[in-house]
């Protein structure tokens, strides 16, 4: 039972990190390839590491993925931020189709 489970979420975990892929390839500017990098991808490899948790259970291996995720959550969501912030201070525009620049007026 516990191969089931761990095949379905490692499942999920790879079609969440091959539609974060294809965002990347597809969206058009900076800012939405980032949000496709870290929203999708986090929780694709999140995905994973419950995958190999209920797979190897509470051995070294399980315990490695059960810390990892927290850790990549709280890394990818920093560096996700500090990615944009810097690419809009070097001054990369955003899509022809973005609505609303909300840090347009706002003091450098």
């Amino acid at each position: 039972m516990s191969n089931m489970i761990s095949l379905i979420f490692i499942t999920i975990g790879v079609l969440f990190n091959l539609l974060g892929c294809i965002g990347i390839i597809r969206l058009p500017d900076t800012y939405n390839r980032l949000q496709a990098a870290t929203k999708a991808v986090t929780l694709g490899c999140c995905s994973i590491f419950i995958g190999v948790m209920f797979h190897f259970g509470i051995s070294d291996a399980g315990t490695k993925a059960l810390i990892a995720i927290p850790i990549l959550f709280f890394t990818s969501t920093a560096a996700a931020h500090a990615l944009i912030r810097g690419t809009y201070h070097f001054g990369i525009k955003l899509g022809d189709k973005s609505v609303k620049d909300d840090y347009k007026d706002a003091v450098k």
